[in-house]
């Protein structure tokens, strides 16, 4: 089975390291284990969507001060995805095989 993680599995990632205190682009990219590219669009998805919130300033040089934080909603989403999964518990093919 593929261990591949979902688009939305990528968007709890990063709200997630978001919450756990990576505030900065590039301490988020390490955490949720992405490349800069898809990092910056999921980034901007949330900002649209209104999960996180940009603060900082943008400073003219090669370097932005930007950094993100979660927004309540943000927290919701998080919140709900953990109680699902919880909730859920999903098998292995090994565990599903086993007699009652």
């Amino acid at each position: 089975m593929s261990s591949r993680r979902s688009r939305f599995e990528i968007y709890i990632d990063v709200l997630s390291e978001i919450k756990n205190g990576s505030n900065k682009p590039t301490q988020v990219m390490y955490g949720a284990n992405l490349s800069w590219r898809p990092l910056q669009e999921i980034l901007k998805s949330l900002v649209n969507q209104g999960l996180i919130s940009e603060i900082g300033e943008d400073i003219r040089d090669k370097r932005t001060k930007v950094q993100f934080q979660l927004t309540p909603k943000g927290e919701n989403v998080i919140r709900y995805y953990s109680k699902a999964k919880s909730l859920v518990e999903i098998q292995g093919p090994e565990e599903s095989d086993r007699p009652l």
